[in-house]
């Protein structure tokens, strides 16, 4: 109990260091007028790549409201839930704070303000809102795209005598393919399952191609069989592709980012299951591979029935703290954040891929045009719809899975136990 009470201590310390938002309310500057301040907690706002789009956001909101200054503080993002319950649990902190679509933001919806009377006039322009979404209300503004499509190496495919425009589209060319370009000296797939993610780009970037659409459409309706056929396929094959040695040598003790990621790039693999953000991405592969051999497949039929889609959802979205002074001030911040002019500098500058519909991506290469034009048949990813306790045990099972210390049918048992409502 007192190491809980001094842990405790010590990440409310942080938060206060951190910096809080407008639960101080205004503040009087020198020459008498009210100022207000907003903070906003993220974990990109200090990378270099998102410095214009932050730059153009906090000037889209200056106009509106030049009497707010704006505070971002950049948190590390391996302690960003940590420092983000705290804030929670102590209703004091940011106003306006970052989440990853799915299960991190639907956990916490009862500490956020629900955004639909404010951002009305942006339904149509943005895409994505379902992940930030729960019992009908939304809770954050989509800034991002994120998705798992399969990245394959079209130089290896050339050099393994398979045609780099033609990728398989059924498991069993797949696995002929794969078997052609071992031969060339590399691997399958790059993997990286350290953190115990791995499995999440697995199940949604394989999945539609083992469930069917209507097992898939229930899956995301919170309608899951954890026991059926095809479920128990798609952690079947988890396993015997390691087994089979299709990943990358040590998957369970290789971090996702940025080793796995680093192996695809150097020809290691020929496939990747990566994302639509700004990091394992089409614009750091174009880096590396060149554009020309970056491709882009959705997942190869593994059972009959099934009909492959793109899985993506709301990659990263903004929200408003329910302590927050002005809800529709920050509110407003929000919107600036999600501008077109803001997502296009972030698109331009990190390669993610907007969730603003309205911006051309026409110049950017043959792989991302293939992931946008992809976009209109896609479907929500199937991990996505987990909640984060579900999340956490199947990353951990993933790596037991592999190591083999857990059976399919265990791990689906405690799954299956984990996702029944509370």
């Amino acid at each position: 109990m007192k190491q809980r009470a001094l842990w405790s201590a010590v990440l409310i310390a942080a938060l206060a260091m951190s910096g809080c938002g407008s639960a101080s309310g205004p503040k009087e500057k020198d020459n008498g007028s009210s100022s207000t301040k907003l903070v906003v907690w993220d974990w990109k706002s200090g990378d270099a790549t998102a410095a214009s789009y932050v730059q153009k956001a906090k000037a889209d909101f200056a106009k509106k409201h030049p009497d707010t200054t704006v505070e971002f503080v950049a948190q590390p993002f391996d302690q960003y839930y940590t420092l983000l319950g705290a804030a929670i649990q102590s209703g004091k902190g940011p106003d306006v704070m970052l989440f990853n679509g799915g299960g991190q933001i639907r956990d916490r919806v009862d500490s956020l303000v629900a955004l639909d009377e404010f951002v009305g006039e942006d339904r149509q322009r943005l895409a994505g809102w379902d992940a930030f979404s729960k019992d009908g209300k939304t809770y954050a503004a989509p800034v991002t795209l994120q998705g798992h499509p399969i990245y394959y190496n079209k130089a290896l495919y050339t050099k393994a005598g398979l045609n780099p425009d033609n990728p398989p589209t059924t498991w069993a060319d797949f696995l002929a393919n794969c078997a052609a370009i071992a031969k060339v000296g590399a691997k399958c797939f790059a993997q990286g399952n350290k953190e115990g993610i791995a499995i999440q780009f697995f199940m949604s970037g394989l999945g539609s191609g083992i469930l069917t659409p209507q097992e898939y459409d229930d899956w995301i309706a919170g309608k899951r069989n954890w026991q059926s056929p095809n479920v128990k396929r798609l952690f079947e094959l988890w396993k015997e592709v390691n087994d089979a040695g299709l990943n990358t040598d040590g998957a369970n003790s290789t971090a996702m980012f940025n080793d796995a990621f680093g192996m695809f790039e150097a020809g290691k693999a020929a496939h990747m299951i990566g994302l639509m953000s700004d990091i394992g991405h089409w614009k750091d592969f174009n880096e590396f591979l060149k554009p020309e051999n970056v491709g882009v497949m959705i997942a190869p039929v593994v059972t009959t029935g099934a009909t492959p889609s793109l899985p993506y959802d709301g990659g990263i979205g903004y929200g408003v703290a329910k302590w927050t002074k002005d809800p529709k001030l920050a509110a407003d911040l929000v919107r600036s954040l999600t501008s077109t002019d803001a997502l296009a500098a972030f698109y331009a500058d990190a390669g993610a891929i907007a969730s603003d519909t309205t911006i051309d991506v026409s110049k950017a290469g043959a792989a991302v045009s293939t992931i946008v034009a992809d976009l209109k048949s896609g479907k929500p990813a199937l991990h996505v719809a987990l909640s984060s306790k579900t999340i956490d045990l199947m990353g951990r099972l993933s790596q037991q899975l592999l190591s083999g210390s857990v059976t399919v049918d265990n791990a689906l048992k405690q799954l299956a136990a984990s996702d029944k409502p509370a």
